[in-house]
């Protein structure tokens, strides 16, 4: 089964952190990319895995087949 990769990236700029998701994990390059909002590694990640639970338990209603 494929896995993600999250890894959060100072950036020195601004000295916050963005999140960078690489799917599947061994992927060289990410596929997403947040701004840097976050202030700590720690923050980014652990928003991230909210978003993403969040996302999962709550999955958008499906599209009525007519729509398709």
């Amino acid at each position: 089964m494929p896995t993600i990769r999250i890894e959060p990236v100072e950036d020195v700029a601004s000295g916050r952190f963005a999140i960078e998701i690489y799917y599947p994990a061994d992927a060289e390059r990410p596929l997403v990319t947040t701004a840097p909002r976050y202030k700590s590694a720690a923050a980014a990640e652990q928003d991230t895995l909210a978003i993403l639970a969040a996302t999962a338990n709550n999955p958008p209603p499906e599209e009525p087949a007519n729509r398709r």
